[in-house]
């Protein structure tokens, strides 16, 4: 193999090693300029990136937008008195204060901001004069005794106890619709600016211990996703410390040390400044990107440093054995790595806009590991060459079979074999049962991607607890020919949705444009709850619905959002709600109205949903099609591909069932570790099986083969790893509960493709009848 390499590799090796200083000067010059790019990367989020841009929901949603501005992206502050409530001149003022500081925060959209303090909050009552009404806080409020208990009065008057002031008094609201554009900047909208803004400015500033501050909605959980995510530079570094120690001890040499991590870090560095060349930035679920990008450079690296190692033990100088070791594996390599990054781009199927630059910046990463630990690493190393402590370890474990070895090459043998394939069998019923229970979408109430004893999460729970409106709202939009929403008809329509959607499990209370014109008739008949309906005569109906309040149709009077409150955002709560609509659609098929999902940042989760669980199959699909595909063109065997692809797909199944045991949902931050576990396994497969052809061109015996290839890669397997579980493990610690469980998905998917294929392969092999002589029993 050494001496007939094939005409692909052979041109690629001497244009590389003739050109060494020209190759390695191009690539330093480029490493400088991406260096420069990659330290101008900024961490950035996007409300419409976060949800599916097609899905029909979402057309629904973004068609009515502007109709909806308070229902959408909206942030929520709520102040509290501890020691009292509401009605006291000195919380009055502090609310005030609040409400300004709120509105004059860049990206609030200010004509939609809502609380007691701004205009379009407003009550209103029936007297024997009529309808009487006006803002809440009185004319000529001055915090005396008389304005407080007219401000009072006017609060239980304006059927606003319970939406932006608190059941008991002690707290109020100031709802925040937020803008995509930040009008001063022209800009997107920068979410970390904004979360800290609310905390500089508003909690920091006016929280005490009589006052408390509580802050909830999508801008502040991604301000602190942002904020807990940049904590991962810190587990970055503890990754480095780890691999560097492990490393060391694997290969007894400070240079090739040096070496991989360099190169691996240097891929990482390269793949943020093309980001940046390209104007992405850094999300919170992208935030794992650079991490996989230094663990499969760490892989690569270790199998490029294993090969110089053992041809320099063979005996060739340190030019020679760095291109042999380049000549072994470039195809495996290249294979790999191409494997890898058209798998990541596989979660373009994906129509989420954070997953699909998730998928680029991944592809981006592994193409870059070609040029930096399959070339660049080699030619180096060439020139520096491998302490001879690390050849003598080496050559000792050559001439000693390690006990290690000896257990792992026995599942080339029947009886190890035979074992190895029932338990993988027994693993994989065990996982197809327990797969079965994995859920799409959040299994937990507030916000699932931080800690439950997070600040948010305490803040939401109080809302929660404190208010009757929820945070979480699904919004369906009843939609009529221009002028005809509040035709008898149709509010007859939507008063029967109502009900049928009130009685659903998980709905809290239902609000629309019914609600409104039944309390006006109810007012101008003294009263009276024999009047509290719907009206036929049109006319009255009109006089009813004279002053709506905003957000409950829109300007031409073609469409009416019927506002769903619910316990929470949970996929079952959400799914209930979704079938209820459907239901009724079908079995009251309205005429001349049609009720359209769905707004509300529930609806627009529900959307997500649904597209992850479209997708969540097809993204395997498209993966392991990928994988089978460049294994079948590499090796031109089935058997090979076979052996390869099986504990791929146990891995896949059996983290499937994990994730049901645990109770992780299939998410936006999870759905693409799924993927980007097999993308990282398939290297181990094909890494082994390179070595089991180079055996099996010697005539060898199965198991013969695979001790061969076990002394050769298969140590560079294990420790490969064993070292990126123990590095993404410490995630476990992070103050972002996805990124945990990220960490948690990704250990054992890394230790299982391992163990599978170390164990798997070699049985496999057997069953398969790969290899020229039968194996010894």
């Amino acid at each position: 193999m050494e001496k007939s390499p094939s005409k692909f590799t052979e041109t690629i090796e001497n244009i590389l090693f003739t050109k060494r200083i020209t190759i390695l000067s191009i690539i330093s010059i480029l490493f400088v300029l991406l260096s420069i790019q990659a330290v101008q990367v900024k961490p950035e989020a996007s409300f419409t990136k976060m949800i599916p841009g097609q899905h029909e929901f979402i057309n629904n949603f973004l068609t009515y937008r502007k109709e909806l501005a308070g229902l959408g992206n909206v942030v929520r502050v709520v102040v509290e008195n501890t020691e009292g409530d509401i009605f006291e001149p000195k919380f009055q003022e502090i609310l005030k204060q609040v409400t300004d500081e709120v509105f004059f925060i860049p990206g609030v959209n200010r004509n939609e901001l809502k609380s007691l303090w701004t205009p379009n909050v407003r009550w209103a009552e029936v007297t024997e004069e009529g309808f009487v009404g006006g803002a809440v806080i009185p004319d000529g409020y001055d915090g005396s005794v008389e304005s407080l208990k007219k401000l009072q009065t006017n609060t239980l008057k304006s059927g606003q106890v319970g939406v932006l002031v608190g059941n008991n008094f002690q707290s109020a609201m100031i709802l925040a619709p937020l803008q995509d554009i930040n009008p001063e900047t022209g800009q997107p909208l920068d979410y970390r600016d904004l979360s800290s803004k609310l905390e500089s400015e508003i909690r920091d500033k006016y929280q005490t211990d009589t006052v408390q501050i509580r802050i909830v909605g999508f801008a502040k959980v991604v301000g602190d996703l942002i904020d807990g995510a940049l904590q991962v530079v810190i587990f970055f570094g503890l990754a480095v410390a780890i691999t560097f120690v492990l490393l060391f001890l694997y290969s007894r040499c400070l240079k090739s040390t040096f070496a991989v991590l360099f190169f691996s870090i240097f891929a990482v560095i390269c793949q943020l400044g093309i980001l940046n060349l390209l104007g992405y930035g850094i999300n919170p679920y992208s935030m794992l990107v650079p991490f996989l990008v230094f663990a499969i450079g760490v892989s690569h690296g270790v199998q490029i440093i294993n090969s110089i190692i053992y041809h320099s033990v063979t005996g060739h100088n340190k030019a020679d054995a760095a291109k042999l070791a380049f000549r072994s594996l470039v195809v495996a390599g290249m294979t790999a790595l191409v494997s890898d990054a058209i798998g990541f781009t596989t979660l373009m199927v994906i129509d989420i806009g954070v997953i699909q630059e998730l998928a680029i910046a991944a592809s981006i990463g592994v193409a870059v590991i070609i040029v930096t630990n399959l070339i660049a690493l080699p030619i180096v190393m060439s020139y520096v060459g491998v302490t001879q402590s690390a050849v003598n370890n080496a050559r000792r474990s050559l001439e000693h079979i390690s006990i290690v070895e000896k257990f792992f090459a026995n599942f080339a043998k029947p009886f190890m074999a035979k074992i190895a394939l029932a338990v993988g069998a027994v693993l994989f019923v065990v996982g197809l049962y327990f797969s079965q229970f994995m859920k799409i979408g959040d299994l937990d109430a507030g916000a699932p991607e931080l800690r439950p004893d997070s600040v948010y999460n305490l803040d939401n729970a109080y809302i929660v607890a404190n208010y009757s409106t929820s945070t979480d709202v699904f919004v369906v939009m009843a939609k009529t020919a221009q002028e005809q929403c509040i035709k008898y008809d149709n509010l007859v329509w939507i008063d029967q949705f109502q009900w049928s959607i009130k009685n659903t499990p998980g709905v809290q209370d239902v609000k629309s444009i019914a609600d409104v014109s039944k309390f006006g008739i109810f007012g101008m008949n003294e009263g009276s709850i024999k009047w509290f309906g719907l009206n036929r005569n049109q006319f009255v109906t009109n006089a009813s619905l004279a002053k709506v309040p905003p957000g409950l149709i829109n300007q031409d009077c073609s469409m009416a959002p019927v506002l769903i409150f619910l316990n929470d955002h949970k996929a079952d709560t959400l799914q209930n709600v979704v079938d209820a609509v459907d239901t009724f659609i079908l079995e009251n098929p309205p005429q001349g109205i049609e009720f359209l999902m769905a707004a509300g940042n529930a609806g627009i989760e529900s959307a997500t949903n649904m597209v992850i669980e479209d997708a969540q199959t097809e993204m395997l699909i498209w993966v392991y099609s990928v994988v089978i595909a460049l294994c079948l063109i590499t090796f031109r065997s089935v058997r090979t591909v076979i052996s390869i692809v099986v504990p791929l797909v146990l891995t896949s199944i059996l983290s499937q069932a994990l994730m049901a045991v645990l109770g992780i949902g299939v998410k936006v931050a999870t759905l693409p570790v799924i993927a980007l576990g097999v993308g990282i396994g398939v290297d181990y497969g094909i890494y082994i099986f390179s070595k089991v052809k180079e055996a099996l061109a010697m005539n060898k015996s199965l198991y013969d083969t695979y001790l061969y290839a076990l002394n050769q890669t298969g140590k560079a397997v294990a420790f490969t790893g064993i070292t990126l579980a123990i590095s993404v493990a410490t995630w476990v610690f992070s103050p972002i509960k996805f990124q945990a469980d990220m960490g948690l998905l990704l250990t054992f998917m890394f230790l299982l493709n391992m163990l599978g294929a170390l164990t798997l392969i070699p049985a496999l092999a057997w069953a398969l009848r790969i290899g020229n002589k039968p194996s010894i029993k």
